[in-house]
């Protein structure tokens, strides 16, 4: 098959494209910078230096195709520090772009990578923007097969804690305890999505993806032993406190309070819901697995 990827080569792109390409599949991979254009050549694929904000651009490139692969990257839509950004609504304009360069394309088949928290628009905190997204994309005609994938939270976001455990020596959130909650490796959310490709296309369907099943006492023990820190404890603070930190750093005032709302949502079980009801057969990476990797970029970071 001839396949778009959008979303670079991340922490899901590099391996997907490896995946794909790997399985004798045509790719193009669509990156914002033309710095990356060697290194997806050197996987096998195609480049396409552009932007997802450029409607024209994707139109071209998706026409033709058999089947694209669509996200939003947080990164690639702005700062978390950039305190005039509208999140919600630039999700929902490259949603919109999405739509009109597959109507123009003709694309029928499409991979989006959505999230756990998409299936409402409540209580969710800043996942709302998937919920949003994925509705933006069901106004596409029927004719248009989509397959949402909504995988948990990724266990390469714990790399954002590495400046927090190396100076305070504690994971610190809002929740925490012994209730165990889903995680998942990109690793495995690409093999699922390179397996669904080749999968038929009917509808509108669903996927969650999920690698592990771990409480946040779990990881703190499991990364301290990783990392010779055996005490690495998980210490829970009231929102409240975690929403001042956050806003002294100078992350955006609704990405801070949609992480506290999504926290309190994770804490009492309420973002798993559907998740639970819909439970897929876990991936191969394990949290045992993710604190290997875990400890060799800990100690390039202190070194």
């Amino acid at each position: 098959m001839k396949i778009v990827l959008t979303g670079s080569l991340g922490n899901i792109g590099k391996p997907l494209t490896k995946l794909l390409v790997e399985g004798g599949h045509q790719v193009t991979v669509i990156s914002s910078k033309k710095e990356r254009v060697s290194e997806i050549e050197n996987l096998g694929a195609f480049a396409a230096v552009g932007s997802i904000k450029d409607v024209e651009f994707l139109t071209e490139k998706f026409r033709g195709v058999d089947a694209v692969y669509l996200m939003e990257a947080w990164e690639g839509i702005g700062s978390l520090f950039d305190k005039e950004i509208d999140f919600l609504a630039e999700f929902k304009k490259v949603a919109q772009n999405y739509v009109t360069a597959v109507q123009l394309s003709g694309v029928k088949k499409i991979i989006h990578l959505s999230s756990v928290g998409a299936h409402s628009d409540q209580g969710n905190g800043s996942l709302l923007v998937h919920y949003n997204v994925e509705q933006i994309l069901q106004t596409l005609p029927e004719s248009v097969s989509i397959k949402f994938m909504r995988p948990v939270g990724f266990f390469s976001n714990i790399y954002r804690w590495l400046p927090m455990i190396q100076s305070k020596g504690k994971i610190i959130q809002s929740y925490g305890g012994t209730r165990k909650e889903p995680w998942v490796s990109p690793y495995d959310i690409a093999a699922t999505i390179a397996e669904e490709m080749e999968k038929p296309f009917n509808g509108r369907t669903v996927h969650y993806i999920a690698s592990d099943e771990v409480s946040p006492n779990e990881i703190s023990s499991v990364l301290g032993k990783s990392i010779g820190d055996p005490d690495l404890e998980w210490k829970v603070v009231p929102g409240v406190e975690l929403l001042d930190q956050m806003l002294s750093a100078g992350i955006n005032e609704w990405i801070a309070t949609g992480m506290v709302a999504m926290q309190k949502a994770q804490g009492d079980g309420s973002l798993y819901e559907d998740f639970y009801a819909n439970k897929p057969t876990f991936g191969k990476v394990k949290l045992e697995d993710f604190a290997k990797e875990f400890v060799q970029i800990y100690n390039q970071k202190i070194n």
